[in-house]
């Protein structure tokens, strides 16, 4: 082999490393800001979303979010296929049926629990990863996720730790998070992810509307005045629209494992938000929860860097 061969050929294995370091770069950029608009909608959405009942709030935000995708990516709906709709659909069922027993789980069990049992999502992802995946989770794995559980332990858990229906109906919730965290890994890798967000969106649109008035009889259209129709579009377009095309496209790149911990941050930003806009105290519990958060989301991070060269999905 001549030499300059050879210098070529490291140069262009040295810039696809560092292209794919770009993309991973970007990809947890992409979760972040998922998370970051998750935990904003806890202040911002406090008051505004109160007063309509809850699966027709899912319907509407839903719905908000599936018009936003249809005229922003127009293009890439007219060329939705088969196995886009049938992989959309269950992305879509998965993300129906876990809002909704959250929702519901709420009606029942305080805020902090029905967050925190929400996000056992992140010790679930590892298992059903190597369930329907086949790719078994190493030790640091593991052991981020538990560390991300204790942190989220002390960020929203209180005093009542006693369990009731609405706690089941919440981890109901968790575990279809988790399974639509899975689901989008194996999907994307063959599908675009633009097209599985709008299915999934839409999916779960109809299953809302389907399911409402059933539930919750006719809808009063008089409630939604000024302020609420201003909270309904910034959960339809930014807490949806825009946060679940962010993670779709940002796990294409990144295993759930990594994303689902990274996607728990949602705790931490719904906590900075609370502080910032409501007032909240931030206690030395809380400071400990988030200092366990980062130190998780770092053991993924070594774990990954030194695996990297063995396996791209870390």
């Amino acid at each position: 082999m001549r030499p300059c061969t050879f210098m070529k050929g490291l140069i262009k294995i040295r810039m696809k490393t560092e292209n794919e370091s770009r993309i991973k770069i970007l990809s947890v950029i992409a979760l972040i800001t998922t998370a970051a608009i998750w935990g904003s909608a806890f202040a911002v959405m406090k008051n505004s979303v109160a007063i309509i009942p809850p699966t027709y709030l899912l319907a509407l935000r839903f719905t908000i979010a599936t018009a936003g995708l249809i005229l922003a990516f127009s293009k890439h709906v007219k060329t939705i296929g088969k196995s886009d709709l049938i992989c959309g659909s269950i992305l879509g069922f998965f993300l129906f049926i876990s809002y909704f027993f959250q929702t519901y789980g709420l009606a029942y069990t305080t805020a902090s629990k029905n967050a925190f049992i929400t996000t056992l999502y992140v010790i679930l992802v590892p298992y059903l990863h190597w369930i329907l995946n086949k790719k078994k989770p190493s030790n640091s794995q593991i052991k981020a996720a538990v560390i991300a559980v204790a942190g989220l332990a002390l960020l929203s858990l209180e005093r009542d730790l006693s369990v009731n229906i609405g706690d089941f109906l919440t981890l109901i919730c968790g575990a279809f998070f988790a399974c639509h965290i899975v689901f989008i890994d194996r999907y994307t890798v063959d599908h675009d992810p633009v097209k599985l967000t709008v299915i999934q969106m839409a999916v779960a649109s109809i299953l809302s509307w389907i399911v409402a008035p059933v539930l919750e009889g006719k809808l009063d259209v008089t409630v939604i005045t000024g302020s609420t129709l201003i909270g309904l579009l910034y959960l339809g377009i930014f807490s949806t629209m825009i946060s679940y095309l962010l993670q779709n496209v940002g796990q294409k790149n990144l295993s759930p494992n990594t994303s689902s911990i990274i996607l728990s941050f949602e705790a931490v930003f719904g906590l900075i938000f609370s502080v910032l806009i409501l007032g909240e105290v931030v206690t030395l519990k809380i400071a400990a929860g988030c200092i366990l958060m980062f130190l998780s989301v770092l053991l993924t991070e070594y774990k990954r860097k030194n695996r990297s060269k063995t396996d791209p999905s870390n």
